[in-house]
């Protein structure tokens, strides 16, 4: 497994902890990585992709909610809420990584961990996204 996928696999797991359990985010790295210890890169991503979706939260949830017809936040499955939040991250303020490569790891990352039909409805969202929304 790759550097990167393994840093989105240790991000959704901390969001969907996040979810659950609302801390502060910083906190929550601390006590994943009481527990995990990954390489160097791999927390280093990890925690890029948490700390980013924290600062952009309301902005990300923005986007979703005008893009998940008749779908409320609060009525999403908290697994692909944080898959959602991850890519709309990716797709909106990581230049670095392109379009096609965020899109994948996300709709990867819903089939992997996601129900049946969260691959399909993260793609249908981050897809319609990635078409009409610009990077800031």
């Amino acid at each position: 497994m790759g550097t990167r996928r393994k840093a989105r696999e240790i991000a959704l797991q901390i969001l969907y902890q996040l979810e659950v359990n609302p801390l502060d985010h910083q906190e929550a790295l601390k006590l994943f990585w009481q527990t995990v210890s990954p390489s160097g890169p791999v927390k280093e991503f990890a925690a890029r992709i948490v700390e980013g979706v924290q600062q952009y939260r309301e902005e990300i949830d923005a986007v979703i909610k005008r893009y998940a017809e008749h779908w409320r936040l609060d009525r999403m499955d908290r697994v692909d809420k944080s898959i959602l939040r991850m890519g709309v991250y990716e797709l909106q303020y990581c230049d670095d990584i392109p379009v096609k490569v965020a899109l994948n790891e996300a709709i990867d990352l819903g089939k992997k961990f996601g129900t049946e039909e969260s691959g399909a409805f993260i793609n249908g969202i981050l897809d319609r996204i990635s078409k009409e929304e610009v990077r800031t």
